[in-house]
């Protein structure tokens, strides 16, 4: 894939994973639901996640009030699917300061857009675990 293509894919990406995070914002757990493949598996500090405990999350209201995603890479992982790894810095409704992790994505397309498959959390050294 030359540069140029590899950048709008990134982009592309990008867009669908602040989606996910927009959705958490919101305490939207429809649209979150329809960002995530029905065999969505997370990995987190707290264990494994399938789609509807990633949803499920949402019934007590948001889980996120605000988010920045930096330094995104993507890594190209077939034709029809990447890897989107990136440093999320968000704040928890209540929090008292902001916490960081590594977040690490994978995107299957399907059709014209793409759903999320799998996801991982690292939470930063001295970071809070979620």
């Amino acid at each position: 894939m030359d540069h140029n293509g590899h950048s709008t894919v990134l982009t592309e990406i990008l867009e669908q994973e602040t989606r996910v995070w927009q959705a958490l914002v919101e305490g939207n757990a429809e649209a979150d639901k329809a960002a995530l493949h029905a065999d969505f598996l997370g990995v987190y500090p707290s264990g494994f996640a399938t789609r509807a405990d990633h949803c499920d999350q949402l019934q007590e209201g948001p889980t996120v009030s605000s988010f920045e995603l930096t330094d995104p890479r993507l890594l190209q992982l077939g034709k029809d699917h990447v890897c989107l790894s990136y440093l999320a810095v968000y704040h928890r409704p209540g929090a008292a300061s902001r916490d960081t992790m590594y977040v690490s994505s994978i995107w299957q397309r399907q059709g014209q857009g793409w759903l999320n498959l799998f996801s991982q959390d690292t939470p930063t050294a001295g970071s809070t675990p979620v």
